[in-house]
């Protein structure tokens, strides 16, 4: 009978080291998977704090932007009032090369007076809100002249502004009308 009982002592030993084996396996197995899941929360969370930055960059971004439109709306609020009385500050100036100054006239001169007075009020009123007349002086510049016709000019060279058919203007640094020009165009 010992012998019987050292047998089954050597199978019973045998079948704990395999659940032992087994056990370590589980054991194996189940950190792993603790660990995989650690590994993914890990994942999930660096995603997150990397959605959450990129969320909060492009809110500030917008903020920004809104805030650099707002201001410009300001800076720029005036433009669309001053660029309506470009028409009537060229009717007036059309107005006064139109009148004969040849005869002697008080209403005429009356008239005269008047019409530079009214224009020089207008400029007064342009210089006071950064509104300046485009220099048409020398070369064509196609950020500030349009050039609507050409013409034939010995003394100057191609290119250059031949004549000025409607005076230009810039609003601090925008152009809120290119000057109409004539340019030479040799052949």
């Amino acid at each position: 009978m010992s012998e019987k009982n050292e047998q089954n002592n050597d199978e019973q030993n045998e079948e704990l080291q395999d659940s032992n084996a087994n056990l370590d396996s589980a054991n194996e197995s189940l950190d792993e998977v603790e660990s995989n899941e650690e590994i993914n929360k890990d994942l999930k969370i660096k995603e997150l704090e990397d959605k959450y930055l990129r969320a909060y960059a492009e809110f500030e971004n917008i903020k920004k932007r809104l805030e650099r439109d707002k201001y410009q709306a300001l800076e720029y609020a005036n433009e669309s009032i001053l660029k309506d009385f470009l028409p009537i500050l060229d009717t007036l100036e059309s107005a006064l090369k139109g009148i004969d100054t040849s005869k002697e006239d008080s209403a005429i001169n009356s008239i005269i007076d008047g019409i530079k007075l009214t224009i020089d009020n207008f400029t007064k009123v342009f210089n006071k809100h950064s509104v300046e007349v485009i220099s048409t002086d020398g070369e064509f510049d196609p950020n500030l002249h349009n050039a609507i016709m050409q013409v034939n000019d010995e003394t100057k060279q191609d290119g250059e502004i031949a004549q000025v058919i409607q005076k230009g203007y810039k609003y601090k640094d925008r152009v809120i009308r290119p000057s109409m020009v004539a340019i030479t165009k040799n052949n």
